[in-house]
């Protein structure tokens, strides 16, 4: 894996847990992951897993809108349709370090999935 760019590394990634191969998708994060969340920062593997994971079993579809990247960094955007939400665009910014993701900024909408649970709750 060293020897890919950072686009190719987030996009294996994308397409693993976009494709329900969550496990795959693991083998591309580094074990000292930084993941900066619309909730807050992320710190290691196992805390990205239970913060990611979750999503990639309620997603029901996605498509990758644009991805643009080097040797280190890439941008994804996607929209997404989940269990509970129809429409969750995301996007992440990702930093590879020899073939792993050491950090991902992504960025989403809260509000929609906070009513969805709020509704379901009710």
């Amino acid at each position: 894996m060293t020897d890919a760019t950072a686009l190719d590394v987030a996009l294996a990634y994308h397409r693993a847990w976009t494709g329900h191969d969550f496990e795959a998708a693991m083998q591309y994060v580094a074990d000292d992951i930084v993941c900066q969340s619309p909730s807050g920062p992320i710190e290691g593997a196992e805390a990205f897993r239970g913060f990611m994971e979750p999503f990639s079993k309620i997603l029901l579809e996605s498509a990758l809108l644009s991805a643009f990247g080097d040797e280190t960094t890439a941008l994804l955007m996607y929209d997404t349709r989940t269990v509970p939400v129809a429409d969750a665009p995301g996007a992440e910014l990702l930093t590879v370090h020899d073939g792993r993701i050491t950090h991902l900024r992504i960025i989403f909408d809260r509000l929609p999935f906070t009513q969805a649970r709020d509704a379901n709750a009710q």
